[in-house]
């Protein structure tokens, strides 16, 4: 699991696991209880992710195990000056210019989707709707699955992209009050399961386009970057589907 793959989703974790895990208790109760459900869900990603391994291992994987020997350089004292500009063109700005070349082509389409009309509705739409059936199976419905697609550039702009359908606006939406978003999903037919659908969906989901670009990268390989894309995604919707029957049979 990558690590800038899980920690773009903490903010989303958070807030989602506020409104409708902590909202049931009070007080200093209700943080803990939350940062416990978030937690929970980590570890559940870290036991699948281990897991996922140990099978490939047996399968994809398989074969003599290689020696490897790693030649430790020889220690120079550190120059701050040098690992500061380093790190800066060689990571930060690489990893911004990527995420631009990505997140603005998608930025049009998402626009293009919440603003272009057919009948009266927006293309946004229509994808939502032809998605809902399958999404309901997941305890989600077809607005959060489209958001989910349309944030491959960024888990940030998940959140947005549903507030900004739910409110039938033109652009992404951004509230920082918990309460409005927690009001607005509650009128648009999200309950404690689905919150705790869309938590699991969100740890277990796709990677971000730049963690898939950079696996690219490192592997050369399409096959590996599209089982990157496709083993996780199943492990989310097996996952989701299996605690929404559970809940489903239960209540």
């Amino acid at each position: 699991m990558h690590l800038c793959h899980v920690i773009g989703r903490f903010p989303f974790l958070i807030t989602i696991a506020s409104i409708f895990i902590g909202c049931y208790f009070t007080g200093i109760l209700s943080s803990v209880i939350s940062t416990l459900a978030v937690i929970f869900v980590i570890l559940l990603g870290i036991f699948l992710t281990l897991l996922i391994s140990k099978i490939l291992s047996k399968t994809l994987l398989k074969g003599a195990p290689s020696s490897f020997i790693l030649e430790l350089p020889p220690y120079r004292k550190p120059q701050i000056g040098k690992i500061i500009v380093r790190s800066l063109f060689d990571r930060t700005l690489f990893v911004l210019a990527r995420a631009v070349s990505v997140a603005a082509p998608i930025g049009i389409v998402i626009w293009l989707f919440a603003n272009i009309n057919i009948g009266g509705l927006s293309i946004l739409s229509y994808v939502a709707n032809f998605l809902d059936p399958f999404a309901r199976i997941l305890g989600l419905d077809g607005y959060i699955l489209t958001a989910f697609i349309l944030g491959i550039p960024a888990n940030e702009i998940v959140l947005p992209i549903i507030l900004m359908c739910y409110m039938s606006a033109s652009s992404l939406v951004d509230l920082s009050d918990t309460f409005a978003i927690r009001e607005i999903l509650l009128q648009n037919g999200w309950t404690l399961i689905t919150g705790i659908n869309v938590m699991l969906f969100t740890l277990l989901h796709f990677p971000c386009s730049t963690t898939l670009i950079t696996i690219y990268k490192e592997t050369k390989s399409i096959k590996w970057t599209l089982l990157s894309f496709v083993i996780p995604t199943l492990c989310g919707i097996v996952i989701c589907l299996i605690t929404n029957g559970v809940w489903n049979l239960i209540f």
